[in-house]
């Protein structure tokens, strides 16, 4: 790869070689700067310049054109300088490749302060191959071009007759860039400095191998300051690189890449999740029209896994219920009958092959958001619309052996799709189900069987959300209350009504449990409560205010009170502990990538910023989602957006974490907009429903 070299090492090589004085120099042009952009053709000839030899520490440069003469130098500096280009030119020795030399402390103080404040726009090239634009401030560094050129005698006897004029200026004259194309622009520097382009520590070598273009967010000064500067440069990589992750199918954006690391196997990540697009479907509904919003990827996106839904879902010999959703699609191209299909995965693809019981969930919670955003309730009043929330809906509502009105599944059948103990009743599954519940009664038009199945609705959602509230709720008085529970209690006065062994209460939670917050705990079944942290669940049951107004204040508390465990040095953790030792290896089987501290078993999720930031703004507690931003945009595009961090405070990238990981992306993205314009919030968010909070008594027909 071609580097670049400061005028400093570069004439010292000279001076070595030809036993000269070092010498500076400046280079006029006799084209205009419009005859220069006006064509990326156009070369640079040897005629067009005349050196100056300086032994001034400065490279100048000055069309002979506009050379302001003695008299007139102060009146018409401003259009001189306005018409002034720089070319560091050298001659004769061919320069070997080196690596740039470090900042020099002359030139940075040198440079004034209106012109270091100035943001500049950074060209590279290598060979004419690629190029590289960065709106990132590298205060005081600019990237300068060497080139090569033979300067025949007539150019050289011009030397000294324009040595006198080009002394006499005192305003700084401006740098010429020049990419591969030839474009040339200019910049307001007086000084020539270095910049040193490098790629981020987390990409390494790789990156030689690779479109530049492509991977902007990777390349960034590893030594200037995070500022405002820098922030707006990493949403601007954001929405690049959402936007690169597209998927298209039959011309028409349908969904978004689950990542797009070069170097790591594809695996299934070059596919498209439907859990995953959330926060990509939620970026372009928030983003305003003008800015570039596409809510037209949501509408596709929902209409195609509709689509898919209504395919034949056979695993094995078994074959699933009508309403399963996909975890996943791709597009295939087909050779032989020339043209685009899709391909769906409904579980059978999957670590364990578990079908995706939030799939169908999240699609309604997106249906309804794309409806709340952009007020076209003509797509949730179709036909087929209609039908796909019923067969969703109706494989959660049939009749069972339930005794409780939370919904059973299997491990690994969410976010979390390995073995991590989470079967029964998880809490994730529980507050999606229950904002699903509630979003679909919104959506549905009470119409042929649409008014029975709003009945079942409504006696669910009183259901769940009296078994949520009242037996997964923990706090200081309700541990307390668990740790004196008494045991084997029958009829229909026991308060301990799922037997819970106290002995059975992990001691951790009597550390973690401060005096003031609280939370939903993971699971609650017969004879067990698993007392981990999730915060998918516990944010979920917030936007869609599962958790009361205090539950949600005291899941709040909690998030302050234990914010070096939930939050770290990387936000966040999506369960909290980690599984060690013997429980590590009885829970997980012995998964080699869920061990302590990484994946799904206490590892840090970027991704998950987004519904922080929601839950945070509902709650009246913005200062928490901004002091989580933070903490992200130190590390975040340095390192390439990956999926998940490990440590137990999250500070190393996951050992298996994907690079470009869109939704790392996107939850970035939603999280900044729900900051700066909190009236997004209602997007993805309901409120308090009263009949629900206060069920209306009435009197039993036998008494």
């Amino acid at each position: 790869m071609s580097t670049l070299r400061a005028p400093c090492d570069l004439l010292e090589d000279v001076k070595e070689a030809e036993a000269v004085p070092a010498l500076y120099f400046t280079l006029s042009v006799g084209d205009s700067e419009k005859e220069l952009g006006d064509s990326s053709e156009k070369e640079v000839k040897s005629a067009d310049f005349f050196i100056v030899l300086k032994h001034e520490g400065e490279c100048t440069v000055t069309p002979i054109e506009e050379q302001p003469s003695e008299t007139t130098t102060e009146k018409g500096a401003d259009d001189a300088s306005e018409k002034s280009f720089d070319f560091i030119m050298f001659e004769k020795s061919k320069i070997t490749e080196k690596s740039l030399c470090s900042q020099n402390e002359e030139e940075e103080a040198l440079e004034s302060p209106e012109e270091a404040s100035q943001t500049e726009n950074v060209k590279w090239t290598d060979n004419g191959k690629t190029s590289l634009e960065s709106n990132q401030r590298e205060s005081p560094k600019i990237s300068t071009e060497i080139f090569q050129d033979t300067i025949g005698k007539e150019e050289s006897s011009k030397l000294e007759e324009e040595n006198e004029s080009t002394d006499k200026l005192d305003k700084p004259m401006k740098t010429l860039r020049v990419q591969s194309n030839e474009n040339i622009s200019k910049s307001n520097n007086a000084n020539v400095a270095q910049m040193s382009l490098k790629p981020s520590p987390s990409v390494g070598s790789s990156l030689e191998n690779l479109e530049l273009d492509s991977l902007l967010p990777a390349v960034r000064s590893v030594d200037s300051p995070l500022g405002s500067t820098e922030n707006g440069s990493m949403l601007e990589e954001a929405w690049e690189g959402l936007q690169k992750s597209y998927v298209y199918y039959k011309g028409k954006p349908v969904g978004t890449l689950a990542a797009m690391d070069p170097i790591a196997e594809a695996l299934n990540y070059n596919q498209v999740f439907i859990r995953d697009f959330v926060p990509s479907g939620l970026a372009c509904l928030m983003r305003p029209a003008n800015a570039g919003g596409e809510p037209e990827i949501v509408k596709n996106f929902l209409l195609k896994t509709l689509h898919l839904q209504g395919w034949e879902k056979r695993i094995d010999n078994f074959t699933l219920g009508e309403g399963v959703m996909p975890a996943s699609f791709k597009v295939l191209y087909d050779s032989h009958r020339q043209k685009e299909t899709l391909v769906a995965d409904f579980g059978g693809s999957a670590i364990g092959r578990v079908a995706p019981v939030d799939s169908g969930f999240w699609w309604i919670i997106l249906l309804r958001s794309y409806t709340k955003c952009t007020h076209d309730y003509t797509l949730s009043e179709l036909p087929e619309v209609q039908r796909g929330m019923k067969l969703i809906l109706n494989l959660c509502l049939s009749d069972g052996f339930d005794t409780f009105p939370t919904l059973l599944c299997a491990d690994g059948c969410s976010m979390i799709d390995r073995r991590m103990g989470i079967y029964g009743y998880p809490i994730e599954i529980q507050a999606l189900f229950y904002f699903a519940l509630r979003s679909s009664r919104q959506m549905l038009k009470p119409e042929r069987d649409g008014k029975e199945l709003i009945e079942r609705i409504d006696k669910r959602i009183r259901a769940l959300s009296f078994h949520i509230q009242k037996y997964y709720w923990l706090d200081f008085t309700q541990l307390n209350n668990i740790y004196r529970y008494k045991t084997e209690e029958y009829s229909h006065t026991a308060v301990n009504k799922f037997n819970v062994i106290p002995e059975s209460i992990p001691d951790w939670v009597f550390d973690f449990m401060p005096l003031r917050g609280g939370y939903l705990i993971g699971n609650v079944s017969p004879a067990r409560m698993d007392f981990r942290w999730f915060l998918v669940g516990n944010c979920i049951a917030i936007l869609s205010s599962l958790a009361t107004p205090a539950q949600a204040t005291a899941i709040m508390d909690l998030i302050e009170e234990r914010w070096e465990d939930l939050i770290g040095e990387m936000p966040l953790k999506i369960v909290y502990p980690a599984l060690e030792g013997h429980e590590w290896r009885t829970v997980t089987g012995f998964d080699p990538k869920n061990t302590r501290w990484s994946y799904h078993n206490g590892g840090s999720w970027p991704v998950l910023i987004w519904l922080l930031t929601a839950a945070c703004i509902k709650t009246g507690r913005p200062q928490i989602a901004k002091r989580a931003i933070e903490l992200i945009e130190q590390r975040l595009s340095k390192d390439g957006w990956p999926e998940y961090y490990d440590g137990k405070t999250g500070r190393y990238v996951g050992k298996q974490a994907r690079k470009y990981q869109t939704w790392s992306i996107s939850g970035y993205l939603v999280a900044k907009m729900l900051i700066e314009n909190p009236a997004n919030l209602p997007i993805i968010s309901l409120e308090e429903d009263k009949k629900i909070a206060k069920p209306k008594l009435t009197r039993s027909i036998s008494f």
